[in-house]
């Protein structure tokens, strides 16, 4: 895989942004010069990949205009890993957590595909 062009911001201080630099090892997917998308090492199903943008966005409150590009490429790769996975015939969930009461865990802005069994609601009753 290319490795990313990275030159709008510095993805350093994040774990996520140590994979997408390859100083972190991890099982990625695919990488292009926009985006990263690789297994996460606690799976939550039978298949859980996250996507990250390579330039460093901390949560969905900090996307700006210019991000546009990257957010829809997030997207349409999800599409692709999905169908890769042999996820598109009883589909999947794409899931992005914003900020403390969203659950975010990592301040790098992440969407995960999860799928390969029947998920449960997703909120809580």
């Amino acid at each position: 895989m290319p490795p990313p062009n990275n030159n709008e911001a510095d993805s350093s201080e994040t774990v996520f942004g140590e994979i997408v630099r390859g100083t972190i090892s991890a099982d990625v997917v695919y990488q292009d010069e926009l985006v990263t998308a690789f297994r996460d090492i606690q799976p939550r199903a039978p298949v859980h990949i996250l996507i990250v943008p390579n330039k460093t966005i901390r949560t969905m409150d900090d996307v700006k205009q210019e991000d546009e590009a990257t957010l829809g490429r997030m997207l349409r790769i999800a599409a692709d890993i999905a169908r890769n996975e042999g996820l598109g015939k009883n589909g999947y969930r794409l899931i992005i957590n914003c900020k403390e009461h969203g659950g975010q865990e990592v301040y790098h802005l992440h969407m995960h595909i999860v799928g390969g069994t029947r998920l449960g609601r997703m909120v809580a009753q």
